[in-house]
């Protein structure tokens, strides 16, 4: 198969390692971490406009999750869309939905670093495992709700941080050196929060390029339908188009 993989910049490593082992012709796009910066509409048209621009394939890959809802609305004209069902990259890295949600629910207060967050992603928010999968950025929320309410949903949405404890470090075997693991340990330190380490999976990277999409664990949108957000189990489904 002939994909294109469309990811975000702070999953550059992992998508790397998997894309050079995919049995498949991979053409790869990383976009900047900025884009969360927009907010979920703003982060939803800098994708679609990428979507149609690429170029005849077989599938165009997403290397994000919900994302805050950006990947909500996304459509499909003539190629399909194919996603992984995760309400953030920290779930990515942890191999799936229910390794991520059971390390919430041993240390909720725990906030994550990777590689490709310590060296790129360091101004962006992260979710809790249980915060709304409709949360977006303090913009997106005022210019949607108002001053007032777009900024007590905001301050709802975002009230876990003020609970972090712990640095958790996700180590998945793509590490150079120890050089990442002795920034976030610092980085712990200098916030007084526990430090850990947990071991990430690369699964669903490796699936991904691979062309193995499992429907519990990635989306596929056929062209003529969209994909939106369920608010459920399964973060993301397809709307439109024919059953």
């Amino acid at each position: 198969m002939r994909l294109e993989l469309i990811s975000c910049e702070v999953l550059f490593r992992e998508m790397c390692h998997a894309v050079a082992r995919s049995p498949h012709q991979v053409n790869v796009r990383f976009l900047s971490k900025g884009l969360h910066d927009q907010g979920g509409a703003g982060m939803r048209r800098a994708l679609q406009q990428k979507i149609d621009e690429s170029p005849d394939c077989d599938a165009i890959l997403l290397g994000y999750a919900l994302c805050g809802n950006g990947l909500h609305g996304l459509e499909a004209r003539r190629t399909p869309l194919v996603m992984p069902r995760a309400h953030d990259c920290i779930a990515l890295l942890m191999g799936s939905r229910e390794a991520y949600t059971e390390v919430f629910r041993i240390n909720p207060g725990t906030y994550f670093r990777s590689t490709g967050w310590l060296e790129r992603g360091q101004t962006l928010q992260q979710l809790s495992s249980g915060a709304q999968a409709g949360s977006e950025s303090l913009p997106a929320l005022i210019e949607r709700y108002g001053e007032e309410n777009g900024r007590y949903l905001y301050q709802e949405f975002t009230r876990y941080r003020q609970h972090y404890q712990q640095l958790t470090y996700i180590e998945t075997g793509l590490e150079p050196n120890r050089s990442f693991e002795q920034q976030a340990r610092a980085e712990a330190g200098e916030r007084g929060w526990r430090f850990s380490k947990a071991s990430g999976n690369l699964r669903l990277f490796e699936q991904l390029v691979n062309g193995d999409w499992p429907g519990e664990d990635f989306l596929i949108v056929p062209p003529g339908s969209r994909a939106v957000a369920s608010y459920d189990h399964q973060v993301i489904r397809r709307e439109g188009g024919t059953p």
